[in-house]
């Protein structure tokens, strides 16, 4: 499912390349011109058990409009789909056309395996929402190195009658970071400490939701220890040391946080629509009080996941595997795809039609619209070097620093040096 493709896709993997570093097409050409023909060979992520009949119809439609050409379609397992990737691009036997992340595309773009579409595919730039496009861009890096398709956010739920209770204006939630450590406070101490209103600490996503630098332009260090970033480590400290971050978000997950918002414990937690249908169920008093806000944001952009479909610079048959990864990712291809499953077109325009913005009185569609709202400005604030040992460190860090073992500025310059470190190891 697209779900469990996009969890594995913000788990950043490091593919140790034997050619990481190399840079340059071995074809010597960025040129995708001339006929589109020929056999291509396109590899998605654990998307065949679902969705076989849709890519079926993708394939089939694309060989119509371009006689001579001859589409084979793979599709991978979620699990171990890095290893896969990186095995092949080891051996020579990268697919044509490539479902990828934007850490994924990375070190294929560093090892000259990734097509720069920014020279090869410039003409269909403007198709694509900003942020979408610029979301696989390598930092260090000139280029683009994957065309966007399906995208993923989720709106903010909060119990309106916790913040009524508190004397706060649920008409009225939080939007920025200022906000809501304005409204937490509030909350803690109005319940005496029994509601908290967050139940994570903050991940890469928030460092980069607050406005803090995350990475240097170069794409050599990372940044997030600077003033801002331990300015929002402070504050966070702050609501841990009044129970306003729930005195277990050092060890939480989706789902024990989903569990404490739940049972009212905690007053705000992100969510998607299968959540609602599950409130309705298990707590209807909550489903009652539910409101549905934006995430929070100090920059006026929301965090996005984002899924792309990269073309190996390698191929031997550059127009045919371009023009392929343009169809699979064209507006049409996209908007049918979205309402098959729960995620978002990455199109200009699409975000428009009446799918994403007209209420049907369903929790699914409340859900939808709220979403795609948000998608329109949003970025993909993970960056593309971050890998999964890295939020590992990050976390460490933060929670030292929330424990009062080490100062906020301390934890996070630990961090990057940690980070950093394991940065220079990816080649």
């Amino acid at each position: 499912m697209p779900r469990r493709a996009l969890a594995a896709a913000v788990v950043a993997l490091v593919l140790p390349l034997s050619a990481c570093g190399s840079g340059g097409d071995d074809s010597g050409s960025t040129d995708a011109s001339g006929k589109v023909e020929g056999d291509i060979t396109f590899q998605t992520w654990n998307l065949r058990a679902n969705f076989k009949p849709y890519f079926e119809g993708l394939v089939a439609d694309f060989e119509k409009k371009y006689p001579g050409t001859n589409v084979k379609w793979v599709d991978q397992p979620a699990e171990g789909y890095a290893d896969k990737i990186s095995a092949d691009a080891a051996g020579g036997t990268l697919p044509d056309v490539v479902n990828v992340s934007p850490d994924l595309v990375a070190p294929l773009a560093k090892a000259g395996l990734a097509l720069d579409l920014d020279k090869a595919a410039a003409k269909y730039k403007k198709e694509y929402l900003p942020g979408a496009w610029a979301s696989h861009e390598i930092p260090g890096m000139e280029g683009t190195y994957a065309f966007p398709w399906y995208l993923n956010t989720g709106p903010l739920f909060y119990n309106k009658s916790l913040f009524e209770e508190a004397g706060l204006d649920a008409a009225k939630p939080p939007k920025t970071y200022d906000e809501l450590f304005d409204d937490a406070l509030e909350l803690a101490d109005k319940s005496d400490g029994k509601v908290a209103t967050l139940a994570n600490v903050p991940t890469i996503e928030d460092f980069g939701r607050y406005g803090v630098e995350l990475m240097n332009n170069e794409g050599t260090a990372f940044a997030f220890n600077d003033v801002k970033g331990v300015e929002l480590l402070t504050e966070y400290k702050k609501l841990y040391d009044a129970k306003a971050l729930d005195s277990q978000a050092l060890t939480a997950t989706p789902e024990s946080s989903g569990k404490k918002f739940l049972t009212g414990a905690v007053a705000m937690n992100p969510g998607s629509a299968l959540d609602l249908g599950n409130f309705k169920k298990q707590a209807p008093n909550l489903y009652k009080n539910i409101g549905i806000t934006d995430q929070i944001t100090s920059t006026g952009k929301v965090n996005m996941y984002v899924m792309g479909v990269m073309v190996n610079a390698r191929t031997k048959q550059k127009p045919a595997a371009v023009a392929f990864a343009h169809f699979v990712t064209d507006a049409q291809n996209q908007m049918s795809f979205a309402k098959k499953v729960a995620i978002f077109p990455s199109t200009a325009g699409s975000l428009d039609d009446p799918y994403f913005t007209e209420e049907d009185g369903t929790d699914e569609t409340r859900v939808r619209i709220a979403a795609a709202k948000s998608l329109k400005n949003a970025v993909n604030y993970t960056p593309v070097l971050f890998s999964e040992q890295m939020k590992t460190e990050l976390r460490n860090s933060v929670a030292k620093a929330l424990q009062g073992k080490v100062s906020p500025k301390e934890a996070l310059d630990n961090a990057v040096k940690a980070c950093d470190r394991l940065l220079q190891q990816q080649g």
